[in-house]
């Protein structure tokens, strides 16, 4: 992620999320130096971002989203395969990342990765009716480095 890719970055971001990141939070993140990334297509089109955390041997996916007309093309893995080779890459042992409770799709990414619920945040994310829980998950980053190949 560029300080190019803002625009559209927060602009795909408030599409698909009912409490969205701003343009500045995701240049707060880059401005810390958390690995943040952007797919696009080959018009150059944005499809995917992805954002992540990494310290102490742990690594937290922030934030991640596809963009919906280019949904059910495998983006979302590869942006979720990307930031999990990078936290390896990185020193990270462990991931984890929270879910909307709602968002099943991005759950049954998650899992078939390799995540598994740890917990629930209750009334973690803004929603149109208020709050809505988030699933925790984690997965270890060690148990087969092969894994994580990219392809």
């Amino acid at each position: 992620m560029q300080a190019e890719d803002l625009d559209a970055v927060a602009a795909l971001e408030s599409h698909i999320s009912p409490g969205p990141w701003t343009r500045g939070i995701f240049r707060d993140c880059m401005q810390a130096g958390y690995d943040a990334w952007v797919l696009k297509d080959e018009t150059d089109l944005l499809t995917a971002f992805g954002v992540l955390s990494t310290g102490a041997s742990e690594a937290h996916v922030l934030n991640l989203g596809v963009s919906p007309a280019q949904r059910r093309r495998g983006y979302g893995r590869k942006m979720l395969m990307h930031l999990l080779s990078r936290a390896g890459q990185l020193g990270a042992e462990r991931a984890f990342l929270e879910v909307r409770v709602s968002n099943t799709a991005a759950q049954q990414l998650y899992r078939s990765a390799g995540f598994h619920e740890i917990g629930v945040r209750l009334n973690y994310y803004r929603n149109t009716e208020g709050r809505e829980d988030a699933l925790v998950l984690s997965m270890s980053l060690v148990r087969d480095v092969h894994f994580f190949k990219e392809g």
